[in-house]
This record gives C-alpha cells, sequence and structure tokens, in this order.
C-alpha cells in the first residue's frame, strides 16, 4: 500500500517535547518511524519503510565530501519513533532547536512523508513565495503536461 501525506494540522509541543500526531496521520505512519531534521528547517517523518528505501539509495552514493556531508546532517539527527498511549512523539531537544520548535507546530503532509514547522516559520515561507508558487508549478509541470 502506497501512503501519500497530505493535508495540514496545527498542533501544539509541549515543554517536554511531546506532539500529539492527529489519528488520520499516526494510522498512515505506521507503529515505527523515523524523525529527522529536513530541509528548509523543518523536521522530516517517515515510516519506516520510506527511511529504509532511502537508506538504501545512500548507500549508492559516491563517497565525496557533499554526500558525506548531507550523510552528516540528515542522518545524526534521526530517530527512530513510536506513539505513547495519548498518539505523542518525543521530539529530542536537537531536533526542536534545530526546526525552532516553540509551542505552536504545524504538521503538514508532503506525499511520502510529513513535515513538522514551527507556525511561524512555515507561515513566513508560504507568504514569502506565494507570489512564485504559480511560476514554480509553470516550471515543474508544465513540461510533462505539453505546455
Amino acid at each position: 500500500m502506497i501512503v501519500m501525506f497530505m493535508g495540514e494540522y496545527h498542533q501544539k509541543i509541549d515543554e517536554k517535547g511531546r506532539l500529539i500526531i492527529p489519528a488520520k496521520l499516526r494510522n498512515d505512519l505506521g507503529n515505527d518511524f523515523v524523525v529527522t531534521r529536513g530541509l528548509d528547517g523543518c523536521l522530516f517523518v517517515y515510516p519506516k519503510t520510506t527511511w529504509e528505501k532511502i537508506i538504501e539509495s545512500y548507500q549508492t552514493l559516491p563517497n565525496i565530501k557533499d554526500a558525506r556531508n548531507f550523510m552528516r546532517f540528515f542522518l545524526s539527527g534521526a530517530t527512530n519513533q513510536n506513539f505513547d498511549k495519548q498518539g505523542r512523539i518525543n521530539i529530542s531537544n536537537p531536533l526542536i532547536k534545530y526546526a525552532n520548535l516553540d509551542k505552536d507546530v504545524i504538521i503538514i503532509g508532503v506525499g511520502d512523508r510529513l513535515e513538522i514547522w514551527d507556525k511561524q516559520t512555515l507561515e513566513k515561507l508560504l507568504t514569502e513565495n506565494e507570489e512564485n508558487f504559480s511560476k514554480i508549478a509553470d516550471n515543474l509541470f508544465s513540461p510533462k503536461l505539453g505546455g
């Protein structure tokens, strides 16, 4: 079964780094999943099967400086996770600091993964790029649509 994450969920993270993941997302993630540093200042959350495919592809990368540096960034913060009885995950302090998470967070579905954002950071990113989304879509998809 292919999981397609989508949607936007406004949540709170408590002072202990605990974050409730909505039930729909918990069902799609499964019992074992990975949280790690993402790009653009968010956290990535991958189901275990997707994570294993990512690791397989990383093992084929050449042993060059860019690959090593990216793997350090991406893998050093990775944590295996599962839900507590309240449907929460516990995000480590280094990941909280990296994503600048402060009470109000937004979880978004982005295809094969979830992203956890600080609310203000995501809103700023969307506002700053709002005018460009049409151009970006044209560049990414028009050739595929015959445009």
